[in-house]
């Protein structure tokens, strides 16, 4: 991807959108805020790094785990051809569709469900974002993306995790880069904590 772009796009895009009233006044801050229900929006830094490590190119077709406010899922938008988004929680669902289709994103497939299994049906897919941590590797994920993928996830213990890039290559071969410790909300499901 364009890295000078994703600069632009993430100097523009008004993180205040993706927020509650009360949060408002702290979204030019990088910083996690609160969402409601235990869940927070990652800092626009974090997310931007996020977003440039996934390289997501204008064919690609990106599952993205953990909807939330829809904040990481417009950058997806902004820079991927097709984006599947799970989000556990129906009322993020609604609203981060509401916000998206105001901004007119049109390339959204929105699911209300357990995202710790990915979305079989219309897998494989060309990037993985996962924005909540896995207790352990979640395998069903990496089997949903495709050759010359790359998945981007936290994965490890409450408090703690280390954000992981996972490639997939034309062979169907995985490998995995440590990148930087992070500190994410739990993903619910299977591949969680519990």
């Amino acid at each position: 991807m364009d890295e000078r772009a994703l600069g632009e796009f993430f100097r523009k895009l008004d993180r205040s959108l993706f927020l509650d009233d009360e949060q408002k006044p702290s979204a030019r801050r990088d910083i996690p805020l609160p969402i409601g229900s235990g869940q927070t929006i990652s800092q626009p830094t974090l997310v931007a790094d996020m977003t440039l490590l996934l390289d997501p190119q204008s064919d690609s077709r990106a599952l993205e785990i953990g909807t939330g406010s829809g904040y990481q899922t417009a950058f997806l938008a902004e820079f991927s051809k097709e984006v599947y988004t799970v989000e556990r929680i129906r009322v993020f669902t609604d609203k981060a569709r509401e916000r998206l289709d105001a901004l007119g994103y049109s390339n959204v497939l929105y699911r209300t469900g357990d995202g710790s299994e990915g979305w079989p049906e219309h897998a494989p897919f060309d990037r993985i974002m996962v924005t909540a941590a896995a207790g352990k590797m979640p395998d069903a994920l990496i089997r949903q993306l495709a050759a010359n993928g790359r998945m981007v996830v936290p994965v490890g213990q409450p408090g703690f995790q280390v954000l992981k890039l996972i490639l997939k290559d034309a062979n169907g071969a995985v490998s995995i880069q440590d990148i930087e410790m992070v500190s994410f909300v739990e993903l619910k499901g299977r591949f969680g904590w519990g």
